[in-house]
């Protein structure tokens, strides 16, 4: 399922593939070739992995601009599927897949879910979202390749989520994890006790999460919580996947997809360790390979543990376009919730409220308190996590201590920034 492979090998492999899609995309790609001709290099130019670093990088933009079809590779009519982001800040980023890409993709899921402790004849509950996002599908072949029995629930309709894992009693949940513990507490409102449940892993992505709350739904829902990492722009989920038995960062399926780090400000290539921006070049897709993508996403790559061929990358905390700039110290909501996370009588449910109310950016932070708070004791609460947030992170912020709910849940991806400057 997953290669034992040589890492001289893979990376004579990576050569070969790297080579490949830059031809592709500079015969068959237009925005590439007029990219590529402007800093002055041609696919021929890739003698080795390291000249990578001499080709221009692809951003978010770049597939905007070229809206809706015009980064695909190859004939539309050749492309199978079309997957989009969600537009909500602009155009969505369209991606494309033939059948071949879709064979990977599903390979690389089924082989993250099996990462994941995830075995044949398992029941799979996917509470992703289907449909134009990559999620639900993603997850639903990855693990029927596997050979698992799927329940596509999708996101939303909580109540009967808690149902149908009572009743069908599934091992696996492919989930946000902020969904997941919207799922916990319509079970604990329902009275059942999600320690009880059939439920053994969790398989969460789609979002930042902390390790504090990897411990805080481990804890409540009696499961192992695993990260799985992927972007629609690069092929979806299962781009990297964190391993069950060690739980120490995600291994990069690099046979697939070539990683990067980069300092984000001077996109000057950074050594493995050092923490920065990831980027990623295919090697195998066909509809709609992409040069250096700018993810945004803030990692360092590590040494390969559980699969040593294959390089870890830390867990994804924060993005380079959720940072906040708060009197002058850069703040990344995960950074918020581990402070939360420390506060006995809070709940990981939060928003980050940023206003400006003369020249200085301000920072509130809304928390919901547990049900069992009682209400004159939630300004505590929020001096205590003030305090905290003060120590820790270095500025200083209000809090808003809420009653349970007051917060609209998430059904997939949470909103946890709300800019109101």
């Amino acid at each position: 399922m997953i290669p034992d492979l040589d890492v001289e090998a893979l990376q004579a492999q990576q050569l070969v593939d790297l080579r490949t899609t830059l031809d592709r995309v500079y015969e068959h790609v237009p925005h590439y070739r007029r990219a590529f001709d402007a800093v002055g290099v041609a696919p021929a130019d890739l003698r080795s992995l390291a000249d990578l670093a001499r080709f221009p990088f692809t951003t978010k933009e770049d597939l905007r601009q070229n809206y809706p079809f015009g980064m695909f590779a190859v004939p539309r009519a050749e492309v199978s599927r079309v997957h989009a982001s969600s537009g909500t800040t602009g155009k969505p980023t369209v991606v494309g897949y033939t059948s071949d890409d879709l064979d990977v993709w599903a390979e690389v899921m089924a082989r993250s879910i099996y990462a994941a402790g995830g075995r044949p004849g398992d029941l799979v509950h996917v509470a992703y979202g289907y449909g134009l996002f990559t999620g639900g599908l993603g997850a639903h072949y990855g693990a029927e390749r596997l050979g698992c029995t799927v329940v596509p629930v999708s996101g939303g309709m909580t109540p009967r989520q808690v149902q149908l894992i009572v009743d069908f009693e599934p091992r696996v949940i492919m989930v946000t994890p902020s969904y997941f513990l919207a799922i916990l507490d319509e079970m604990e409102a329902q009275g059942v006790d999600p320690r009880s449940t059939s439920l053994e892993i969790g398989i969460f992505g789609a979002e930042p999460w902390t390790d504090e709350m990897r411990r805080e739904v481990e804890r409540r829902g009696g499961i192992k919580a695993v990260d799985i990492y992927g972007l629609s722009e690069v092929m979806g989920p299962g781009v990297s996947q964190e391993a069950v038995d060690t739980q120490d960062g995600l291994h990069v399926w690099e046979d697939h997809f070539y990683p990067e780090v980069i300092d984000p400000v001077t996109g000057e290539v950074l050594p493995d360790g050092e923490e920065g921006e990831l980027v990623f070049t295919s090697l195998t897709k066909q509809a709609m390979p992409v040069v250096r993508y700018r993810t945004r996403d803030l990692t360092r790559l590590l040494p390969g543990t559980a699969y040593p061929a294959f390089r870890r990358m830390q867990k994804v905390t924060g993005r380079t376009d959720d940072m906040m700039i708060v009197r002058g110290v850069n703040v990344f909501p995960t950074m918020v919730e581990e402070q939360i996370l420390k506060v006995e009588g809070l709940t990981p449910h939060y928003l980050c409220v940023l206003t400006r109310p003369g020249t200085l950016d301000e920072l509130t932070v809304q928390v919901e308190a547990h049900e069992q708070v009682a209400e004159a004791d939630r300004e505590a609460l929020g001096r205590r996590l003030a305090g905290h947030v003060k120590d820790n992170v270095g500025t200083t912020v209000r809090v808003e201590v809420l009653a349970p709910h007051a917060l609209e849940r998430s059904l997939g991806k949470a909103r946890r920034i709300s800019d109101r400057r």
